[in-house]
């Protein structure tokens, strides 16, 4: 019996997404890489050979071995929810990363120039955003959890991807968001909003970022506002060394994860290499 993707399968497809209670960045993803494929079968059966063709597709497009598996993830989650258990194909096999480009990475140095950056074109907010995801490690779409209540508090409860976490905010953090809500005059709900009282999204902070990026000096491949996370990752591994610890923080389920945040950058595994003096 022949298969195809419809768009009532697709729309359905996106029901029970939110029904297992994805994210809505999970089921923006997963709806949008089944909709690519749907549109690259152009009303042809869906077959294992064809999804396979399509994982080639994207390879001889040029697209990274991540994005490839990520894409597959979500094509198996559609396959699994149709009970299409013979469509489903593999991952790529990808070899652990020893060290991270330079290039890609954010660190302290530029992070501190970014919040100057902030300060000087007197958008305190925005300062503000940058040190709590970067004091905090929280994902940009926690953010809105960070409420007046949580500030009074010293601490915030997330709740996301069907889990719950504590997050705690340094007394010097504290300190300057009470200052800010009672500046603000926001009495209660989430600290950082628009002008229309709406928690600030993805989008709006972003752009906020890359706004920042000539007068930080920092290049804008590196800005946003998941590599401030990685920031906070990479400082508190190389202060307490526990892996396990970092886990929890970042609200990761899998501590390979949270090895993917915390890699050195080439610059510093070729330092640790000089240091073995193997060379005689």
């Amino acid at each position: 019996m022949e298969r195809f993707l419809t768009e009532k399968i697709l729309h359905r497809f996106a029901e029970w997404l939110e029904a297992g209670e994805k994210s809505p960045n999970t089921i923006r993803k997963y709806t949008r890489d089944a909709v690519a494929f749907a549109a690259y079968q152009g009303g042809a059966p869906v077959t294992r050979e064809t999804v396979i063709a399509y994982k080639q597709k994207l390879l001889e497009q040029g697209y990274a071995i991540r994005s490839v598996n990520s894409t597959l993830a979500s094509l198996n989650s559609l396959f699994a929810f149709l009970s299409w258990e013979d469509c489903r194909v593999k991952s790529l096999k990808l070899q652990r990363q020893v060290f991270c480009p330079e290039e890609k990475e954010l660190t302290k140095a530029e992070y501190e120039r970014l919040c100057r950056a902030a300060q000087n074109k007197h958008n305190r907010r925005l300062n503000l955003i940058l040190q709590t995801i970067c004091a905090t490690g929280i994902r940009v779409s926690e953010l809105q959890f960070i409420t007046v209540e949580a500030v009074r508090a010293g601490e915030a409860t997330v709740s996301l991807k069907g889990k719950t976490r504590s997050v705690f905010l340094v007394k010097s953090l504290q300190k300057k968001l009470l200052r800010y809500v009672a500046e603000q005059r926001i009495q209660s709900g989430p600290v950082f909003i628009t002008r229309s009282g709406k928690p600030m999204d993805r989008t709006n902070i972003w752009r906020e970022m890359k706004g920042l990026c000539r007068a930080a000096n920092v290049d804008p491949k590196k800005v946003f506002p998941h590599n401030l996370r990685h920031l906070f990752a990479r400082v508190f591994y190389g202060i307490d060394k526990d892996i396990a610890k970092l886990a929890d923080i970042l609200g990761h389920s899998s501590i390979e994860t949270t090895r993917l945040y915390i890699i050195s950058t080439g610059q510093e595994h070729r330092r640790r290499m000089e240091r073995m003096h193997l060379i005689l």
